[in-house]
């Protein structure tokens, strides 16, 4: 792709998580990455000498600079920055969870709506390797477990565990049984911090299915799987190993003792750089985004009924 086709693009927050949009950008043969903003001068400055980029502490400065753009800010900025870049008239890949609140992800998938804007939500697991792999075979899944278990660091404690960790699996799930939440059940505690550090919650919907998702950013090891149960076969996935093994139910005849297992191999494979592969595409063709704004707002739905069963007092018995 020529330079003059490539689409301009920027990256709002350069910490931790926009430091890599800004790689991946800058690795991509459909963007030409042409700024980055970060209320940290230091920070932005040396991400700016990096990549050979424009850098600004305000990114407002951005607009006009750019057609799309990654936002990487604090959970409670989300809906701000994307607000101000939607009304721009610029395309928005803003990062998981889209906003701090549901009237904010309302506000901002009516705003792109009307604005005519790309918003997608970065939900990254859609593009792991080992779940991209699955499709097809994860079908009418009947229950559903999650663990994602993380040591404690400090990103990401301005919300609780649900819209830190947890939301990653909500989505998946509501992504994989696409039907109306039925009843929330959570529990949750604050360990290290004033929020819910780990939490439980059982999801019951509409069709039956039932999911229990486990998180906690407050563990001595990082986990990350998650387990279907189906009719026809049981699948247990691996993120991180990106690993998965399929049980499949045999015939009648065969009885239980035909259960033969497999284990599928991922090795391969960058999700970041797919997701953002998959916006720049979204951008350039204007086809939905994979994980639109509507998308990640029903995984905003459902969080934000886990959060509110963790504010409730407990039941007595």
């Amino acid at each position: 792709m020529a330079d003059d086709e490539r689409i301009p693009v920027g990256v709002v927050g350069v910490g931790y998580a926009g430091r890599y949009h800004a790689e991946k950008y800058a690795a991509s043969p459909k963007a030409a990455l042409v700024g980055v903003a970060d209320i940290d001068r230091g920070r932005v400055e040396e991400v700016g000498s990096q990549f050979g980029v424009f850098a600004t502490t305000d990114y407002r400065e951005l607009f006009g600079r750019v057609r799309c753009v990654s936002i990487a800010v604090p959970t409670r900025l989300h809906c701000e920055v994307s607000r101000a870049f939607l009304s721009a008239g610029v395309d928005v890949l803003v990062e998981k969870p889209m906003a701090a609140t549901l009237e904010e992800g309302k506000e901002l998938v009516a705003l792109a709506r009307q604005q005519g804007r790309m918003l997608q939500v970065g939900h990254l697991e859609r593009f792991n390797p080992a779940l991209r792999r699955l499709e097809g075979v994860i079908r009418d899944p009947k229950f559903v477990e999650c663990h994602r278990l993380a040591p404690f660091v400090e990103r990401g404690t301005d919300v609780d565990v649900v819209l830190d960790l947890m939301i990653h699996d909500i989505d998946i799930i509501a992504s994989l049984v696409r039907s109306q939440v039925h009843r929330v059940d959570a529990v949750g505690v604050a360990v290290l911090t004033d929020k819910p550090d780990i939490a439980n919650a059982r999801i019951t919907f509409a069709n039956g299915c039932v999911a229990n998702v486990t998180s906690s950013r407050v563990s001595m090891k990082r986990e990350r799987k998650i387990r279907f149960f189906q009719t026809d076969a049981y699948i247990s996935i691996d993120y991180d190993q990106r690993r998965a093994q399929i049980y499949r139910k045999p015939d009648k005849s065969a009885g239980w003792l035909g259960i033969r297992g497999e284990t599928v191999e991922m090795k391969d494979g960058d999700a970041l750089a797919d997701e953002i592969d998959s916006f720049l595409e979204s951008v350039r063709t204007r086809a939905p985004a994979l994980v639109s704004g509507e998308e990640g707002l029903r995984a905003l739905e459902i969080a934000a009924m886990i959060s509110e069963r963790l504010r409730q007092p407990a039941a007595s018995p």
